[in-house]
């Protein structure tokens, strides 16, 4: 049953994660991508600053300038740039099936700087799962979109804060991490609106468009976290590529897109990659834990 609820949990936090895309696509055809970022990137620090504080946790605290961290919101601020730029220029059902290679990245990533070892099987599937990118993207083909590398880089940014997420030290609270991720929209919606037409003064349904996004994001951002909570880790995590769904169908009776033949085949390569390697990553755990001999009560403490 837990981990129903948090299969559950899961699903329609996605779906509020591609709601909020919609809305930021939508929202960025009237309003400088510049001054959406800083909008969005102002309220969510804010918000999730407040709920650390609360806590005990102060969002002003010298660890924001910690390497890892530093890192951290780097990779962050640069995914985070690529995806929205790419919801403006791409269609969404194009720029979410790149974000599902994200996880492939964070494997690679853990891989280097993690030392994870791996087995031949998952090297094969995480090869499979970038043919996938590769498929998406077709490079050298006539149909090749250069501004479709943006969801790479959204995939690659988003694994580096990811596997940052991982080395950050211990006494670091997500929601002091969450505060600084969003906070790092701030400078760089001003870096981008230097080189843009500047700010306007946005319509109220502009204004309220973007504060729904970023209470669907939070929100979202809460679910995710509560179905890690609730349910097994490898049987809630594959209910992540359920936000491409969601994106396929808002783009279709939304904006009117339909992927392409080689954007599903990509999709399907990279999604089976992706669980492929969750279920050899679950075996693995399993395995582990019946060769790990368990303490004996009668020598606890001693």
């Amino acid at each position: 049953m837990d981990n129903l609820r948090g299969a559950l949990l899961m699903t329609l936090a996605m779906a509020l994660f591609a709601s909020e895309d919609v809305l930021v696509k939508t929202v960025t055809a009237r309003v400088p991508l510049g001054q959406v970022m800083i909008m969005l990137g102002a309220v969510g620090a804010v918000a999730f600053g407040l709920m650390a504080w609360r806590r005990g946790y102060s969002p002003f605290a010298s660890s924001f300038f910690h390497p890892v961290i530093i890192v951290r919101n780097l990779g962050e601020v640069f995914g985070t740039t690529c995806f929205v730029v790419g919801l403006m220029v791409l269609p969404l059902g194009l720029i979410s099936a790149m974000l599902q290679a994200n996880p492939l990245f964070v494997n690679l990533g853990a891989i280097v700087f993690l030392g994870m070892s791996v087995g031949w099987r998952r090297w094969l599937a995480i090869g499979v799962g970038l043919a996938g990118v590769l498929v998406i993207l077709r490079p050298g083909m006539e149909s090749f979109r250069p501004e479709a590398l943006l969801g790479l880089g959204t995939a690659i940014g988003l694994a580096a804060r990811d596997v940052a997420t991982r080395m950050q030290p211990a006494h670091v609270h997500a929601l002091q991490t969450s505060s600084w991720g969003f906070f790092m929209g701030v400078p760089a919606g001003i870096l981008l609106l230097a080189f843009d037409q500047g700010p306007i003064v946005p319509l109220a349904s502009d204004t309220a468009m973007i504060l729904a996004a970023t209470c669907l994001g939070m929100v979202g951002y809460y679910l995710l976290t509560r179905a890690m909570q609730t349910g097994d880790v490898p049987a809630v995590t594959p209910f992540r590529y359920t936000r491409l769904i969601f994106a396929i169908l808002f783009a279709f009776f939304i904006f009117r897109e339909v992927p392409d033949r080689l954007t599903i085949v990509g999709s399907v390569m990279i999604i089976g990659a992706g669980l492929y390697t969750l279920i050899r990553e679950a075996q693995t755990a399993r395995r582990l834990r019946r060769v790990t001999p368990v303490a004996s009560p009668s020598r606890v403490g001693t």
